[in-house]
């Protein structure tokens, strides 16, 4: 062992790499996973979408067709997928329709900033018309700047 060569060195054909995991610093996102890498809500909302769906395509399809029953199935299945997968900014699909709920039909979109002015006079008594005074230099025209 005498040779002066680190092990890199020596053997040519092994490369020196590490594993890098990447941590999260917000530990409020990261979700627990129940099964088949899903979280309970998941598997709930997939499991309602299964009772409603399958239930509907065996007993329809000698009625109105495989195909049209298979596409009413994934119809009704659609919203139960939705429920179970959409998230955006941390907030599930049933928080942000409620939030949208809110803001579009429960509270007025524009708010409006008016007083009551005392001292305006009402609209309907006659108000004394003046005419406008002139403004300008005395020989009745427009006042010309020098340079």
């Amino acid at each position: 062992m005498g040779n002066g060569l680190s092990p890199p060195e020596r053997f040519p054909c092994v490369v020196r790499y590490l594993a890098y995991v990447s941590i999260p610093k917000d530990l409020t996102k990261v979700k627990n996973k129940v099964a088949f890498n899903l979280t309970k809500r998941q598997i709930i909302c997939l499991a309602v979408a299964g009772v409603l769906g399958l239930p509907f395509y065996f007993l329809t399809r000698t009625y109105i067709g495989t195909s049209s029953a298979a596409t009413g199935m994934v119809l009704l299945m659609l919203p139960e997928f939705l429920f179970a997968m959409y998230e955006k900014d941390g907030m599930p699909l049933e928080k942000i329709l409620m939030n949208v709920i809110s803001v579009r039909f429960r509270r007025p979109a524009i708010r409006r900033y008016e007083t009551e002015n005392i001292f305006e006079e009402p609209e309907d008594t006659p108000v004394a018309v003046q005419k406008p005074k002139k403004r300008g230099s005395a020989r009745g025209g427009k006042k010309q700047i020098g340079w």
